[in-house]
């Protein structure tokens, strides 16, 4: 089935992934971390000090996230999707009330919580869960929320902050999604008993049997294959979050301009778009296994760009080719979970991933604060972000051409 017959054929639940994956982007450090000049100026915080605040309440995210995320596996998806939304919109409107640092931790951790963990969770569980031949597609098309988010709103928030500041624009939002995210979410969803039925009516034959009835958390945690994927899957989320959330301080190194890096969120969006579609092709006709030992190498290549150039253009490469491998990332890990170990602990097994990626999101802050606190330069920062994911690729390779 080609993209848009399967699109005409399940447009609405689609939809629900797509806009589940496009509103997470209010918990995405991207998106955080165009406030964070105020709000550092606001409290008088060092880099160092907000990326500790920052990780603190990001680790009690992913803490949380282990038990709350495997809750998709037992409530009503619909219930599921409402609460988060509602608890999006609150965070939301607890960032613009803040009026003492340690009100920072609570209101970081509801929207790393409910925006970059639930909200992602959601998108990926529902799509792996409730498609099989086509998931590769589905994942795919619903992993477009997250580059158009990243399109769209940098340039609007800084818009919006530079006419009535950052407080104004996190009301803004807050109310928006109080209003309209959860009566929207739920008519996407309109018809999901029908499809839930029709899923567990899906077990009269072996094969599906088997793909229901697969692993348990407990065995995936002492499966080998499991700890060679994690560090692969950390590597995008990790780096990602951390030159961006101290993306200010990237471009001032590089003496490039903010208002024209910030464009370059619509080259990255283009080329994760690109990649998600090929790679949910590629899924569908391989596997995501197959795929994984390659989609890591784009953003080696552009961290190289970072490292060496620094020209303006450089900037454009390496958000264009980090790109590549962002947009292949959400398609492959969402999906290989659900190849390696089924769908019936599916939101247990994927939540227990989001929440070390979460942790990962939480590490990368205040270790690059520090380090640029110390005066390690970009560039170094950069280097060892490539050593990285080649290593995560390598043992990737190695445990998998080994267990095949």
């Amino acid at each position: 089935m080609s993209i848009l017959n399967f699109i005409f054929v399940n447009p609405r639940f689609l939809a629900f992934g797509f806009f589940a994956a496009f509103f997470s982007s209010f918990g995405q450090t991207f998106f955080i971390a165009l406030s964070s000049s105020g709000i550092r100026a606001t409290f008088d915080l060092s880099h160092g000090d907000f990326g500790l605040i920052y990780s603190s309440a990001t680790l009690a995210s992913a803490g949380l996230l282990i038990w709350a995320g495997r809750k998709i596996d037992d409530v009503d998806l619909r219930y599921y999707t409402a609460f988060v939304c509602f608890g999006l919109a609150l965070a939301c409107l607890g960032m613009a009330g803040a009026e003492h640092v340690t009100w920072l931790i609570p209101v970081i951790f509801g929207l790393r919580f409910m925006g970059q963990g639930l909200l992602g969770h959601i998108s990926a569980v529902s799509m792996a869960r409730y498609f099989d031949q086509h998931r590769g597609k589905a994942l795919s098309l619903a992993s477009m929320g997250y580059p158009i988010g990243e399109a769209l709103f940098p340039s609007i928030a800084v818009a919006l902050i530079a006419s009535y500041g950052w407080r104004q624009m996190w009301a803004g939002i807050g109310i928006m999604l109080l209003v309209m995210l959860v009566p929207f979410m739920l008519w996407l969803l309109k018809g999901h008993s029908k499809r839930h039925w029709s899923l567990r009516e899906g077990t009269n034959t072996s094969e599906k049997n088997r793909k229901l009835n697969g692993w348990t958390r407990a065995q995936v945690l002492k499966d080998i294959r499991f700890y060679a994927l994690l560090p692969s899957f950390l590597a995008t989320s990790f780096i990602y979050t951390g030159l961006f959330f101290h993306q200010v301080h990237l471009i001032e190194s590089k003496g490039w301009s903010l208002s024209i890096f910030v464009g370059f969120f619509i080259v990255y969006a283009i080329t994760q778009i690109f990649s998600a579609l090929v790679t949910g092709l590629l899924v569908d006709r391989y596997s995501a296994r197959s795929l994984m030992r390659f989609y890591l190498i784009p953003a080696v290549i552009g961290l190289g760009f970072i490292a060496n150039f620094n020209a303006l253009w450089a900037g454009a490469v390496f958000m264009a080719l980090f790109g590549l491998s962002a947009g292949a990332v959400g398609v492959i890990h969402g999906a290989i979970w659900a190849e390696t170990y089924g769908i019936t602990h599916l939101g247990a097994i994927k939540a227990l991933g989001t929440a070390f990626m979460v942790l990962s999101t939480a590490l990368s802050p205040p270790i690059m604060g520090v380090a640029i606190d110390q005066g390690v330069t970009i560039e170094t920062i950069s280097i060892a972000s490539a050593a990285y994911m080649t290593f995560a690729t390598t043992l990737v390779v190695l445990v998998f051409t080994r267990t095949k």
